[in-house]
């Protein structure tokens, strides 16, 4: 099954660091994002990749044209015809297709392009800024089981503050720091997809996938929802950044499911 990767948006929530460089490609742990959720997938087995590009995606073209000699022991000898010879590498068996899909096309308009490097079967998709901690392999079961065309993974974000319960005379009956129970279920990305899904898209690249599309799938009764009480994080802002590089820096990183 191939994994395709929504990497093309303008990131303008972290233009701290998205104006040099396409959000997938901001760095945790001294690599992108991206390389930690196509890490995710590979773990369990799906390492063909469908990249769709937009906003400074020649960045993303030069890491991967890169990749297989920066992961690489190399003797460069200048002495003999500027030989190169490779000793050994750690690249993962990727297979990574890196398409244009528009500067300013939106998610629906992308995932359309993409329809002819899906070859008619089943795919996941997910959006190029989040990581979890979720299995793949019974993500993908779950969505079998329930014979629809599309399975999104529901998730419940921590809550940024505090939850207070205030009593009728303002004084705090109870104080929760950054709940999670309470909030409400969101669309966590990392979803299964059915070639059928392609009918529901339309042509128009300004069409967002996660408005008509998904909304007419709901309403046909072809959206499954994937609960996952484990960990997720999304990129969303320098604050998310800086969440992610702490979580990296522990002996686990509640992300990190491969060895």
């Amino acid at each position: 099954m191939k994994v395709v990767l929504l990497a093309g948006g303008l990131g303008t929530r972290i233009s701290e660091e998205s104006h040099l460089k396409p959000k997938p490609m901001i760095e945790i742990g001294g690599k992108p994002i991206l390389w930690h959720i196509m890490k995710i997938y590979s773990s369990f087995g799906f390492n063909d990749f469908v990249i769709c590009l937009g906003y400074k995606g020649y960045v993303i073209k030069e890491f991967f044209s890169d990749y297989y000699l920066h992961m690489s022991d190399i003797t460069f000898d200048f002495s003999n015809n500027n030989s190169m010879t490779i000793h050994n590498n750690n690249v993962e068996p990727w297979r990574v297709t890196l398409v244009d899909t528009g500067l300013e096309t939106q998610t629906g308009g992308r995932i359309k392009k993409i329809e002819k490097y899906v070859q008619n079967e089943r795919f996941f998709l997910t959006y190029g800024d989040g990581v979890s901690d979720i299995n793949i392999n019974v993500l993908l079961e779950n969505h079998v089981k329930a014979g629809k065309i599309a399975t999104m993974t529901a998730v419940k974000p921590a809550g940024r503050f505090g939850l207070l319960e205030i009593n009728e005379d303002n004084t705090v009956d109870s104080f929760q720091e950054k709940a999670v129970e309470n909030s409400a279920w969101i669309n966590g990305g990392f979803m299964v997809l059915e070639p059928q899904v392609f009918e529901y898209i339309s042509e128009n690249d300004n069409e967002f996938f996660e408005k008509e599309p998904l909304k007419n799938l709901a309403d046909h009764g072809q959206l499954h929802a994937y609960k996952h009480h484990g960990f997720w994080q999304c990129m969303d802002t320098q604050r998310d950044k800086f969440a992610l590089e702490d979580l990296w820096k522990e002996e686990h990183p509640p992300w990190k499911v491969w060895i």
